[in-house]
């Protein structure tokens, strides 16, 4: 037996979100409208049992949590048109994250049954773009209630209306003039800087101007540029500021977050505030391959994959099955794929492009981190040796493959099973926020079938340096997004046995 290759797979699960498309559970029909600082989500909730159902979302620990009117978290919710439900959620509320540009809310329908075993139903994932904003000029009331006195120049004159409306500022025709309008107004510019102006009117009651700061650093050169009694204007680079960076494909991603400090009058017996809550995030993404601005961007790359004794590129793929039956897969245009946590994913990697029926796929670690970073910390391992990890309470499942007329090379598919979680905070206990990545270190070898070319869990002895060799290089692939990990609150243990049933079943 000799060893081809030696690749390294990481694929994504996150709980970060993004897309307006339906999750697992079956479509709920609704209607979703973006505002400039809320989402509006319309649906009909028909009763079907004596309790009536509830939307839910999830927070930022991945709890379901019951949507009602709370101003502390932007959310508000009220009865629409016969048995509709109108829920209004703004940018900044405990519900809403981003994920490539993108607010994102998952939310749910709870239903309770006689017993009063609750149970989600329904699920919807909400989507609005985060840059909005720029992207759609404001609205006439936001433009004619600025007092030509507290207009703030947005554009030097001269200046064209399509020029102004693209920055997401009021054009005024008769005197030629771009302004900011009534809201919060952020731009991407091609030199690498947020370019952000906070209205004071953005809230109700409005804002104090010099409370709103940068969340993460409060220099004096993170200070406005610009301020009057009506605006605040923020700009600095990428590189300052607090600023964060991300790489998403070949997405540079740069995010920041601007708040407000309110006043809070304490006595003896109680607090109380009169000040808006005001949360405003923005980011802005970049092509790592572009030269569209001059900030120092830096890509790190694996090394080209050691050729193979015959001519021909090698390449591996890493998909995630919509069931256990591995009959149909999850598409770019299908992530981010939500799931509840503990609910099972069924992951495929195979030998793509090669028909050398003696060409066999080998799994030896899989482990799962909370960053592409397949070194960072924590981890937690889902397959040691090419078997499951035995110190999990729910562990990895491996999948034979069988010989189907879909699949003339079995030899180049490998499958297992691993249940949803998240990670948690040793020292908190609490659940991290963000998202949770899966890296396989696979070799491809031969003859296939052999037992130098298996694994047989578990794992009895050492297996000897002479039976595999590895090689120095390794690639990289990656799944075509992320998985959002719900908390469900249907019993986990019932979800257990009907997992395993599928499992004597398939």
């Amino acid at each position: 037996m000799w060893l081809l290759q030696s690749v390294l797979l990481c694929f994504s699960l996150s709980l970060a979100l993004s897309g307006q498309r339906e999750l697992e559970a079956p479509a709920y029909p609704g209607v979703l409208h973006c505002g400039l600082r809320s989402f509006q989500f319309t649906v009909n909730l028909r009763q079907e049992t004596a309790t009536p159902p509830a939307l839910i979302a999830w927070d930022n620990r991945g709890m379901p949590r019951r949507l009602q009117n709370d101003s502390d978290c932007g959310t508000w919710v009220r009865e629409g048109q016969g048995s509709s439900v109108v829920l209004e959620a703004s940018y900044s509320s405990c519900y809403v994250t981003q994920w490539d540009s993108h607010y994102i809310m998952p939310v749910g329908v709870e239903r309770t049954d006689a017993a009063g075993h609750r149970t989600v139903t329904k699920m919807k994932l909400l989507e609005c773009p985060m840059d909005f904003l720029a992207l759609n000029a404001p609205s006439a009331d936001l433009c004619d209630s600025v007092p030509v006195w507290d207009r703030l120049t947005c554009a030097p004159s001269p200046v064209t209306q399509g020029d102004c409306k693209e920055r997401g500022c009021c054009y005024n025709s008769e005197v030629n003039s771009c302004y900011y309008g009534n809201t919060v107004t952020s731009r991407c510019t091609q030199d690498g800087h947020f370019s952000i102006a906070v209205s004071r009117n953005v809230t109700s009651p409005p804002l104090l101007l010099n409370s709103v700061h940068l969340a993460f650093r409060n220099d004096s050169e993170c200070n406005p540029v610009m301020a009057t009694h009506a605006f605040a204007l923020f700009r600095f680079p990428f590189t300052s500021c607090g600023t964060t960076r991300r790489v998403t494909g070949d997405q540079a991603v740069y995010e920041n977050e601007l708040v407000a400090t309110r006043d809070v009058r304490t006595w003896s017996h109680g607090s109380i505030t009169r000040d808006s809550i005001f949360r405003f995030q923005v980011s802005c993404s970049y092509s790592v391959s572009s030269n569209a601005f001059p900030v120092n961007v830096q890509v790190f790359t694996l090394p080209p994959p050691l050729p193979e004794t015959q001519p021909g590129p090698l390449t591996l793929e890493l998909r995630i099955a919509k069931d256990k039956h591995y009959i149909s897969y999850y598409n770019v245009s299908d992530y981010p794929v939500v799931k509840l946590l503990q609910d099972p994913i069924y992951v495929e990697v195979s030998i793509l492009h090669r028909t050398d029926p003696d060409l066999g796929l080998m799994l030896h670690q899989c482990w799962a981190t909370p960053s592409t970073n397949p070194l960072h910390q924590p981890q937690w391992p889902l397959l040691v040796k090419g078997c499951p990890y035995t110190g999990d309470s729910y562990q990895t499942q491996l999948i034979p493959v069988q010989k189907a007329l879909d699949l003339p090379f079995p030899s180049h598919y490998q499958r297992f099973s691993i249940f949803t979680f998240s990670f948690v905070d040793s020292v908190a206990k609490r659940a991290f926020k963000g998202p949770v990545y899966l890296h396989c270190s696979a070799s491809v070898c031969q003859p296939a079938g052999t037992p130098p070319c298996m694994i047989t869990c578990p794992v009895t002895r050492r297996r000897r340096s002479s039976d595999i060799r590895f090689q120095n290089s390794t690639a990289s692939i990656s799944s075509k997004g992320p998985m959002i990990l719900l908390q469900a609150t249907k019993d986990s243990s019932e979800k257990l046995h009907k997992y395993s049933s599928e499992l004597e079943e398939a």
